[in-house]
């Protein structure tokens, strides 16, 4: 069933994608919102509640339905809702707009076009990034994105589902991710900040739930890359990020495709404002931090293909995987 309802979801997301100013994206700003300010009193403990209520709680309520489903009207009607689950989790079209703009500006020779795009996207200064910097950090951001939006998704939804707990995996996950850049995006505009302890928490948290995630995605494009590269930097460059998950799907991604990754991170911009950065992507680090740069060559546009090449034929691989699966499943 799993396999299917993931199938499905990718379908019906490259149909009919989430418009980028959707109601459920707009009631989950308002859930962290809500959550932050009735349970976050400062203290470490009121931090770990907060995260709680505020991540676990949703993914209690997708298992219950999927079990309620399940007993009363069938597995057919709990299958329809974890597509309806995965479809509003899982997805290249919640970043891939993005992406495409900056490359089709990048390949018309628009550099200004692609450092305002970037800009807009990632709420950073641009303004004096050069060409194969620019490319780089799309590289960087695309597939944190890509990471976050499918592969991490798939992961927790794979794992939790095969023993029975439904999408609830996928909503774990996802909201783990959301509410924890989104209430650091907050504090940084200092609009009813998240507490201190309440940040940790949440970054502890999700440092820990995406573990195992960031090393799936990473062995995923060492398979479909050039695997003995992806898995030499992997092993000796991922600990050059400031965030370790990060740096481990970065690092193998830079060996992947031969390109070098890293550097100094983009400054925030000074017009970062409003929720449109509550929707976008994760940084590789935090803004001002510098990091050392993987061995490679230096990005190019062609680049850009070589990810989106990458990151397709990774998931291949995933649904490879799990339609063999499904098939031992169903013989055994």
């Amino acid at each position: 069933m799993s396999f299917f309802a993931i199938l499905f979801a990718l379908l019906l997301e490259q149909v009919r994608p989430l418009s980028r100013q959707n109601p459920i994206h707009g009631a989950l700003r308002h859930w962290a919102r809500w959550v932050s300010s009735n349970f976050d009193a400062g203290k470490p403990h009121h931090g770990w509640v907060a995260w709680s209520f505020a991540v676990v709680a949703p993914a209690l309520l997708a298992l219950g339905i999927h079990w309620a489903l399940t007993l009363t009207i069938g597995w057919p009607f709990a299958m329809l809702w974890s597509v309806a689950v995965l479809y509003v989790t899982l997805g290249f079209r919640q970043f891939s707009h993005h992406f495409t703009a900056i490359r089709e500006a990048l390949e018309s020779g628009d550099e200004m076009v692609a450092r305002e795009l970037l800009a807009q996207w990632q709420q950073v200064d641009a303004s004096e990034l050069p060409r194969s910097e620019i490319v780089r950090h799309v590289i960087e951001y695309s597939v944190l994105a890509g990471h976050r939006h499918v592969f991490g998704v798939l992961a927790w939804f794979s794992i939790l589902a095969a023993f029975g707990l439904g999408p609830s995996g996928a909503v774990l996950y996802r909201m783990a991710e959301f509410v924890g850049r989104y209430w650091r995006h907050r504090a940084r505009l200092t609009l009813q900040p998240a507490s201190e302890a309440l940040q940790r928490a949440s970054s502890r948290a999700w440092a820990a739930i995406d573990w195992l995630p960031a090393r799936i995605t990473a062995l995923s494009f060492a398979v479909v890359g050039s695997f003995e590269d992806a898995v030499d930097a992997w092993r000796n460059y991922a600990q050059r990020f400031p965030n370790d998950n990060d740096g481990v799907v970065l690092a193998a991604t830079s060996g992947a495709v031969n390109v070098a990754l890293g550097g100094e991170a983009l400054r925030p911009s000074a017009f970062a404002s409003g929720s449109s950065a509550t929707a976008s992507a994760g940084t590789p680090g935090e803004p001002g931090v510098d990091t050392i740069s993987i061995p490679g060559r230096v990005a190019e546009v062609g680049h850009l293909r070589s990810i989106v090449g990458l990151v397709w034929r990774s998931v291949v691989l995933w649904m490879v995987l799990l339609a063999l699966l499904t098939l031992a499943r169903l013989l055994g």
